[in-house]
């Protein structure tokens, strides 16, 4: 596997190059653009993880910012009240940051945060063109957020933790963000029981929080550990490889072996989940 610095300049490009493409989500590809969107260039074939939910009938969507990259919708559980400061990690062209504006209203705040220098200013030219003057994107890492202590009273994030090679010093800053009494609900993609290899290895689907994801219950260790409380799952769904993403990184056998396990066994295998903790 790659170092952490590596792995985040996959991401950067790999995100990067989506946030400048015409058709954002023609390349649509769950939690990331890997490779398995279209893992044969001389076909037409486009094989998409399902691990995005529905937004459009969110109130404040905005079809423009959804790249179609998330795993879930932190903000439908995140408990936004008007007047909030919110912060979102990992904005991408801001469609969550958006979705929480119109929970927290005029006189509230959002700020997003993302790593990704396309991104940012993608986000940035949705939020001027919907007239939003109370939506912010900021360019940093989630590792070191160059935000001010105790800042955000609600904390969202989709399918992003992933994407951070180290997770408990991204929720440590997220703990030292929010305001004492403060919550976050954040979407991301955990395990139970071990990928094989060949997904849990493979650099293009750490882009895709494939192989970045880590055990569920090692997950909510780590949320605990930094001091957070009242943690509990608000979402839980099973996220199903297609076949010929499996054949792609592994060998028949392989696949067949691994499709066989999942199959039999409901509880194991890949998930998203959306968890609610508090400061």
């Amino acid at each position: 596997m790659n170092t952490a610095e590596e792995l985040k300049e996959i991401v950067r490009q790999k995100y990067g190059e989506i946030a400048q493409a015409d058709n954002a989500q023609g390349v649509d590809c769950g939690c990331g653009p890997t490779s398995c969107c279209n893992p044969d260039s001389s076909t037409e074939a486009s094989y998409t993880i399902l691990m995005n939910d529905e937004y459009a009938t969110v109130n404040g969507y905005a079809a423009d910012a959804d790249l179609g990259l998330g795993c879930g919708l932190p903000t439908q559980f995140a408990k936004i009240e008007p007047g909030d400061v919110v912060v979102d990690l990992g904005s991408g062209a801001g469609n969550d940051c958006f979705v929480a504006r119109a929970e927290t209203g005029e006189m509230g705040r959002v700020i997003g945060l993302d790593m990704t220098p396309a991104m940012i200013d993608r986000a940035r030219k949705n939020a001027k063109s919907l007239g939003y003057t109370n939506v912010d994107f900021v360019y940093g890492d989630i590792e070191d957020m160059p935000l001010p202590n105790d800042l955000a009273d609600v904390v969202v994030s989709n399918c992003v933790m992933n994407l951070v090679p180290d997770k408990p010093k991204a929720f440590a800053e997220t703990y030292r963000i929010l305001k004492p009494g403060g919550h976050f609900s954040i979407s991301d993609i955990v395990l139970t029981g071990d990928l094989p290899d060949g997904l849990q290895h493979d650099a293009e689907l750490y882009a895709g929080c494939v192989s970045g994801a880590i055990q569920q219950d090692d997950y909510l260790q780590i949320i605990t550990d930094t001091g957070f409380t009242n943690v509990q799952i608000q979402k839980k769904k099973v996220i199903n490889l297609p076949s010929e993403l499996l054949l792609k990184y592994l060998k028949p056998e392989e696949s067949q072996t691994y499709q066989q396990a999942v199959e039999g066994h409901p509880a194991r295998g890949i998930f998203s989940i959306t968890v609610y903790a508090e400061k």
